[in-house]
């Protein structure tokens, strides 16, 4: 009977310190016309402490979305625009000679900042790729003998576009797996673009004001964790993501030579923290099989790997998680 008041408190709790949601979503509403999903995505990774890939095309406010979230939160922004001939020490920073001083002195890169852009992060070789995210599994950065914690809250959010694929450098599957979500971006609504045409008409463009320190953030996260998951969710979220390594032992066996590889164990995790991120943007203290499903197709996606021939029969990664999300048993 204990446990039951326990999350009633706790669910009171969470109502009263999430209330700071809403006054992000009305604020990043004043600046970006639609893409509520995207808004969403973005507060998850913030509260999970989760990186997130953007894939979309060019125009659909990735670079805004994430600028007004870091102006809403008073941190450093710092946005890295990759191209093919980027060098690491562009990213973290390198060593330089001080005359003055007769001595090699550290200059740090934009790496050092709370919130990073990195845009079109397909455009730069894999030395460059690699340093980033070092930066992002480490939470630190080493420049000559010396290592440097990063601050927090430290998120990435890196784009990329798919159409182009001319002179980019694909993400190798490991790396892909650092980021805790992949969110596909689409075009606005024809409504939602008429309001974005008259934004663009206006004197002058709509700026977030600062609602938050990068305190309140680190405070929300430790709540976060205390979002209560029981154990059948626990089952049941590893039971998605074992149904995309073994299908067969879920009835699925259509998908049994359609899939390289199943989802990683960091996918097991993921899905149990941003299920707890989304519960608290739902101003829940407990999480449910809808807040799984809302957030499995975004870390899910990159993490499964396709055959030749599932994309011989244009089956795609979406198809999959859906199907297994139609056929793992919910509690």
């Amino acid at each position: 009977m204990s446990n039951s008041v326990d999350i009633k408190e706790l669910n009171e709790r969470i109502q009263r310190e999430s209330s700071f949601i809403d006054m992000i979503t009305m604020e990043m509403g004043n600046v970006i016309v639609g893409q509520k999903a995207m808004v969403e995505k973005l507060l998850i990774g913030l509260l999970a402490n989760g990186h997130i890939l953007l894939e979309g095309a060019p125009g659909l406010a990735k670079t805004l979305a994430i600028k007004s979230l870091a102006n809403i939160v008073q941190t450093r922004f710092s946005r890295i625009q990759f191209t093919p001939d980027l060098l690491p020490a562009d990213v973290i920073g390198t060593m330089i000679y001080s005359q003055k001083n007769e001595e090699f002195v550290v200059k740090k890169g934009p790496i050092f900042a709370n919130f990073i852009l990195a845009d079109e992060i397909n455009r730069a070789p894999a030395k460059v790729q690699s340093a980033l995210l070092e930066a992002m599994q480490e939470r630190q950065v080493t420049i000559g003998d010396q290592t440097y914690k990063l601050d927090e809250p430290f998120l990435v959010l890196a784009t990329q576009n798919p159409i182009e694929q001319e002179g980019t450098y694909p993400l190798p599957e490991a790396q892909v797996d650092r980021f805790m979500m992949k969110v596909v971006v689409n075009y606005p609504k024809q409504e939602e673009e008429k309001l974005i045409l008259r934004q663009h008409l206006e004197a002058e463009f709509p700026t977030t004001r600062t609602l938050l320190k990068p305190e309140d953030i680190i405070q929300a996260r430790k709540t976060v964790k205390e979002v209560y998951l029981d154990e059948k969710i626990e089952q049941y979220i590893t039971s998605i993501v074992f149904a995309t390594r073994y299908p067969q032992q879920y009835g699925l066996n259509k998908f049994q030579n359609m899939i390289n590889y199943g989802a990683s164990p960091r996918a097991t995790i993921n899905l149990a923290l941003a299920a707890q991120a989304y519960a608290f943007i739902k101003r829940r203290g407990y999480v449910i099989p809808e807040d799984i499903r809302a957030i499995s197709y975004d870390i899910l996606r990159h993490r499964i790997g396709l055959t030749y021939e599932a994309e011989a029969e244009n089956i795609s990664t979406t198809d999959i998680i859906s199907e297994v999300l139609n056929t793992v048993e919910v509690p």
